[in-house]
Formats: C-alpha cells, sequence, structure tokens
C-alpha cells in the first residue's frame, strides 16, 4: 500500500485559481495525495460568498482528479489554521496568496509564520492576478499651449486681475 501524503492547502481569494490547481496537479504527480482545502475568510464575509468560493475551488480540483475536501475558518488565517493542524492529519502545507503588495498575508508574512507553527514543509504558492483592460476609452487631454505649465508660477493660476 503507497504512503498518501496528506497536505492542508490553506487559500481564501486564491482558492479556485489557476496558478493553485496546477501547484496541487504537481504535487499529486509526485505521489499519492489526499488535499484538505481551507478557506480562512473574515467574520464581516457573507457565509454565502465563502460557500459559493469553496465550492467552487473544489469543483474545480475535483474536476482535475484530485482527492480533496473543505473547511471553511472565520477568522486570522494564521489562527484558523492553528485550530485546523494536527501532525497526525497533515504531512505538509500548501499556502497560497495574491502577489506582492496585494497580498495581506504576505504583508503579515503568513507563509513563514505558518512554517514556525507547524514545523512542517509550507510550499507557496503565487495566484497572479488577471488584469482586464479598462472598458471604458481614457479621457481625453486638453490642448494646452507651449508654457502653459509654467502658469502655475504666476499669482492666481495665470490669471489676470482686472484693476
Amino acid at each position: 500500500m503507497p504512503f498518501t501524503r496528506k497536505i492542508l492547502v490553506v487559500a481564501h481569494q486564491t482558492a479556485a485559481s489557476d496558478d493553485l490547481l496546477e501547484a496541487l496537479r504537481h504535487q499529486a504527480e509526485q505521489g499519492k495525495c489526499r488535499f484538505t482545502l481551507v478557506v480562512p475568510a473574515p467574520a464581516t464575509t457573507p457565509a454565502e460568498q465563502v460557500n459559493a468560493t469553496m465550492e467552487e475551488a473544489l469543483a474545480r480540483m475535483r474536476e482535475a482528479g484530485l482527492e480533496v475536501e473543505g473547511k471553511i475558518g472565520y477568522g486570522d488565517p494564521y489562527e484558523v489554521v492553528q485550530e485546523v493542524w494536527d501532525p497526525r492529519s497533515y504531512d505538509e502545507l500548501i499556502v497560497c496568496t495574491l502577489p506582492g503588495r496585494a497580498s495581506k498575508w504576505l504583508q503579515t508574512d503568513l507563509p513563514h509564520r505558518l512554517a514556525r507553527l507547524t514545523g512542517c514543509q509550507v510550499t507557496h504558492v503565487v495566484a497572479m492576478e488577471r488584469h482586464e483592460p479598462p472598458a471604458e476609452p481614457p479621457p481625453a487631454h486638453e490642448k494646452h499651449g507651449v508654457l502653459s505649465p509654467l502658469s502655475v508660477l504666476t499669482w492666481g493660476g495665470g490669471r489676470r486681475s482686472e484693476s
């Protein structure tokens, strides 16, 4: 009987992302895996929205042939993982975040903090945002004279006072 790795996956806004799905597929190619997706959500997030996020992500993962179950936790993601983590139940951890400054989880150094908490290997996956082109055309530029940028240097913004 082959060893089955049990991997805890932590994601919220990125739970249904292509990048996370690709990382999970890669893990499954390395050997038999069972995944548990945990979606930490702020307490102010409506339950319907969190459930929809979870269901969309689980559906995509199962369509890809992955064995996965889901859990929702409300509150700080560190505390949610702290409540869920059991070293007898999981072998490693995958944390999926938004890139750079867009990620509140990276601002709090969540992947490294979870590595210290769990003492296991933590894989960090960055889900790249997709930017759609703007729907509106750019605003028209006003035509000014060559010296118009210097008008701010004159008293009253370049207007002549009438005496």
